[in-house]
């Protein structure tokens, strides 16, 4: 397997050489340096990597396609990816490059243990609000949505063709992945390391950002859910099943020929057991239990906005009201214990299984090295 390890970094001056340095251990580092002023590109390089540079800072998800472009010229099949402040332990590196070489079509990410992000309780509790949704969405219960330690088939981006910017594309990335019917794999991390700066996530443009892309995607699987309610309500008036209602109903009223209103009273029975039946075997079904919780989150969501955005006055109170509306209308084992979706790694196009009784954008066009070298 030929993969190429790849750590979008921003003004990591402090941080970027030992990330490099532990990193290198395990495969050649190319480090796109995202516009930085600090001297990373310098301390990058002497660590040992590659760096390439761009002139003016795009974001993270730019720095990713960047480095995917330089790893795809080199031939590369996977690219794994770090930050690099810090806060990922490059001594993992081996976990996701063993699940890589187990499931190569897969999109492999570390998950992060608790500790080391239950501190800043507001980004948890938005990766545990956007795990929601994007389990409901792709029927993949990742627990860690929003960790950047990953391992890419690189013609992943080749078959999806990923647009957003920011954070906003590893959220893409694993919806994407989903949907064109590759495995994800999560490894769970015993370490972590508390972050060395504070994140450069935006809470405003980067949650809306991902937000934005999520509320696409929850309006999209709504409409297909949708849809496939309303065939199954019209299947109740194909021929073959009215000539079979018809039939039972006729049967049951056949026993009472001289008395008209029990005639009533046994085909009225018969609608209603059925009705009953079909009912039940409509709600036993996974996917409008888990619609249902789903419809739930979206109604509460404005609440959690608000107290979202009172949240530092409340914490100096000692007051915390997120996180116990997260665990109640944003739980990922409410949506296990809904039962599994039977969507799930089905591939965009693929038929709806019944209910029981814009352009793409083009490849980056960011310069790349010269030669990259490539692990194996």
């Amino acid at each position: 397997m030929r993969y190429l390890i790849v750590i979008p970094a921003f003004d990591e001056v402090g941080t970027i050489a030992e990330v490099v340095t532990g990193a290198r251990q395990y495969g050649p580092v190319l480090v796109v340096d995202d516009g930085s002023s600090d001297g990373t590109a310098v301390a990058a390089r002497a660590a040992g990597a590659a760096v390439l540079h761009v002139p003016r800072r795009r974001g993270k998800g730019a720095a990713l396609r960047a480095g995917v472009a330089a790893a795809r010229a080199g031939a590369a099949e996977h690219v794994i990816t770090l930050d690099g402040d810090g806060q990922h332990d490059p001594q993992d590196i081996p976990r996701l490059l063993a699940a890589a070489r187990l499931a190569p079509p897969a999109l492999v990410v570390g998950r992060r243990p608790p500790s080391a992000i239950a501190a800043a309780r507001g980004r948890w509790n938005a990766c545990r609000v956007a795990g929601f949704f994007i389990d409901w969405v792709t029927g993949v219960p990742v627990r860690d949505t929003q960790s950047g330690f990953r391992s890419y088939p690189v013609e992943l981006f080749d078959q999806t063709r990923p647009r957003r910017r920011g954070f906003a594309l590893e959220t893409e990335l694993l919806v994407a992945a989903a949907r064109a019917g590759r495995p994800i794999l999560e490894v769970g991390l015993d370490v972590g390391r508390p972050p060395v700066r504070p994140s450069r996530f935006h809470v405003l443009a980067d949650g809306l950002a991902i937000g934005a892309y999520l509320a696409l995607q929850v309006g999209r699987r709504g409409a297909r859910e949708l849809g496939d309610a309303a065939r199954e309500i019209a299947r109740l008036f194909e021929r073959a099943r009215r000539r079979a209602r018809h039939a039972e109903m006729a049967a049951a009223g056949a026993r009472y020929p001289d008395a008209p209103h029990l005639y009533g009273v046994a085909i009225g029975g018969v609608a209603a057991r059925r009705a009953v039946r079909r009912l039940r075997g409509w709600w036993r079904h996974p996917r409008p239990r888990r619609m249902t919780l789903v419809l739930q989150a979206i109604a509460v969501s404005p609440a959690l906005l608000a107290v979202a955005g009172l949240a530092p006055l409340l914490e100096r109170l000692g007051v915390d009201l997120v996180t116990p509306l997260v665990n109640r209308f944003y739980s990922q084992d409410r949506l296990a214990a809904a039962g599994p979706d039977p969507l799930a790694g089905a591939p965009a196009g693929a038929p709806e299984p019944p209910m029981a009784a814009g352009p793409a954008a083009a490849p980056s066009r960011a310069a790349t090295p010269a030669s990259v070298r490539l692990g194996r």
